[in-house]
């Protein structure tokens, strides 16, 4: 139960409707057991006033005498079906309580997980998949809101129900009771073997049916893939194999699930021959009526129930705190990036890298080592490098999406760490090299730094961008509804959507990382020509491992290995015929 100790707080907050449903279930649970106290009390007076009225037969008497016997019948009765109601009412109050508090639990603890999400840095992404981080803040919570929700509830009405019914049998027949209580120990033990059986089984299906899911998901993907290598027949006969495995488990499963019921049967049927067989020699001995043993036989059927729930319930609040358990893992993880100062300030857009060098965490190779340089506030800088030489990286470093193993970043001559992360990045326009688009508008692509832009200053950034003319040959245009991570576009149209979404918020520094990599050299030159003069005046980063990128830049650094190994201007560069000049030599001999 540690691990659920995180949810005392959400039961704080919801306490009224925790102590209101807690209330409810007693309440509905009184008027479950009084009618068989009237059951007694009826076929007390069937049985102690049939024989009198038998001896009035033939005489007038009689018909008065059964008008007050139905009369008292008809009576008994109606006020069952009023205690039926008065249950039934104070039930649906109890799942309008306990119910709807599991239910604002479940809403709040998916928030929290998510707002969490948002605040843990890439490296924690790195190392985590995206369907565990789903099944977390999904099937977990779903898990975790069995225990808030039902398992309370069964709980409750466990507890409330031994009270009433003990506390009744024991005013009743103290001997009774206790072989009444004697198999219920056994019920609640085996419905627990079993229903931990059953959900061990229900897991190993969950874990089948999601073999099957990921790899139908693939083959669906891949299909281009699969039938250019003709793999049909194996796929289907790969599928046909996960799906036997499948079919195998449910059936075990329905073998064991078959057991249930039975087994419930079996023990009432047991307790229900004890109470018939024991209230008989106390009948005979003039210890109770035969009333009573109707009654008793009511008070097993109403403890059937909540034991059977027990073992259920159990099992419910061990798979919760497992559950809620993997949910903390990650509540617990904290960011490594804080904010020093957490300072908010017009931003001129200074930049220096002092000594930085930096490794992935979780590796022990180093991708940068020992940066030293400046730009300078409106100045352009290219950063041009093979793959792997760390560009990239560097891009993350300026957005804060890691701080440097070693070294320090200087914004305005402050501490980069001492900024708000927030205001950096929101001053900041990043395009990644990996573009992603949302599955929504092209238009929501392009203004989601920046919700409140208009229409006309949606299609500026695109014609910027130079996807203007593409979008409006859409049947939709700019109200095109992309595909999952929009592969309703070319790789191209994507990556300038992604760019014309950085320009569009407008932001004092720009770090384009790799982003014109599948456009072509005519769209190339012409995104360039156009990027001019909006980086007039804006400090800009342009990453890219193309020469002709390079050509907005006042700076260029080269890259290799982590490590500056040239930096100056084109044209210096070119008479120093080093790396940059063979770079380039070797792109202008792919071109011709």
């Amino acid at each position: 139960m540690g691990s659920l100790a995180h949810l005392n707080k959400y039961f704080w907050k919801y306490k009224w409707l925790l102590f209101l449903g807690i209330f409810f279930t007693f309440c509905s649970n009184f008027f479950g057991v009084v009618p068989a106290q009237l059951v007694r009390y009826a076929l007390n007076l069937v049985t102690e006033t049939i024989g009198v009225y038998f001896l009035f037969k033939g005489f007038s008497l009689q018909t008065a005498f059964y008008e007050v016997f139905a009369s008292a019948l008809l009576f008994y009765g109606l006020l069952i079906i009023c205690m039926a109601f008065m249950k039934g009412f104070f039930l649906f109050l109890v799942r309008q309580t306990i119910i709807v508090m599991s239910r604002h639990i479940e809403y709040d603890l998916k928030n929290e997980i998510y707002e969490h999400y948002q605040t843990l840095p890439l490296s924690f992404y790195r190392k985590q998949n995206t369907g565990d981080l789903m099944a977390r803040i999904s099937e977990d919570v779903s898990k975790v809101r069995m225990y808030v929700g039902p398992s309370i509830m069964y709980g409750m009405n466990l507890i409330s129900v031994f009270i009433l019914v003990i506390y009744y049998m024991y005013h009743v027949n103290q001997t009774l009771m206790w072989y009444v209580l004697l198999p219920l120990p056994f019920l609640s033990i085996s419905i627990y073997y079993v229903n931990s059986l059953i959900i061990k089984k229900s897991e190993e299906i969950q874990k089948g049916l999601s073999s099957i899911s990921t790899f139908a998901q693939e083959a669906f993907s891949g299909i281009r893939v699969l039938k250019s290598f003709v793999r049909e027949d194996n796929s289907i006969k790969d599928f046909d194999s996960a799906s036997a495995h499948y079919r195998k488990k449910s059936i075990d499963l329905v073998k064991i699930d078959s057991l249930f019921t039975p087994l419930i049967s079996l023990l009432v049927g047991f307790s229900t021959l004890l109470v018939v067989f024991i209230g008989s020699k106390e009948v005979m001995a003039g210890q109770i009526s035969i009333g009573n043993i109707a009654e008793f036989i009511m008070y097993v059927f109403m403890l059937t129930w909540p034991v059977t729930a027990l073992g259920w319930t159990s099992s419910q609040i061990q798979r919760a705190a497992a559950s809620q358990q993997r949910i903390n893992e990650f509540l617990n993880y904290q960011s490594e990036l804080v904010d020093g100062k957490g300072l908010k300030q017009v931003i001129v857009g200074n930049w220096k890298f002092e000594n930085v060098s930096f490794t992935y965490p979780g590796t022990d190779i180093e991708v940068l080592h020992n940066l030293n340089f400046e730009i300078k506030a409106g100045d352009s800088v290219a950063i041009l490098g093979t793959t792997g030489s760390g560009k990239s990286t560097l891009a993350l470093l300026m957005g804060r999406f890691y701080d440097p193993s070693s070294g320090i970043i200087y914004l305005d001559g402050i501490n980069l760490k001492d900024w708000d992360m927030q205001y950096l990045r929101n001053n900041l326009g990043f395009v990644p090299q990996d573009v992603f688009l949302f599955s929504t508008s092209i238009a929501d692509n392009i203004k989601f730094g920046n919700e409140a832009l208009g229409q006309e200053q949606i299609e500026n950034a695109a014609e910027l961008a130079d996807v203007h003319e593409n979008i409006i040959d859409f049947p939709q245009q700019y109200e095109t509804i992309l595909g999952e991570r929009g592969v309703t576009l070319s790789g191209g149209q994507k990556q300038r959507v992604s760019i014309a979404r950085a320009l569009a918020k407008n932001p004092e520094m720009l770090v384009l990382d790799d982003c014109l990599s599948a456009v072509d050299t005519h769209t190339e030159h012409q995104i360039l020509s156009n990027l001019k003069k909006v980086l007039d005046g804006k400090t800009s980063v342009i990453i890219s491992h193309r020469v002709s990128s390079a050509k907005l830049a006042k700076q260029v650094l080269v890259l290799d290995q982590g490590s500056i190994v040239e930096k100056g201007t084109h044209t210096k560069l070119m008479s120093q015929k080093g790396a940059y000049f063979e770079l380039y030599q070797k792109q202008l001999e792919q071109t011709n």
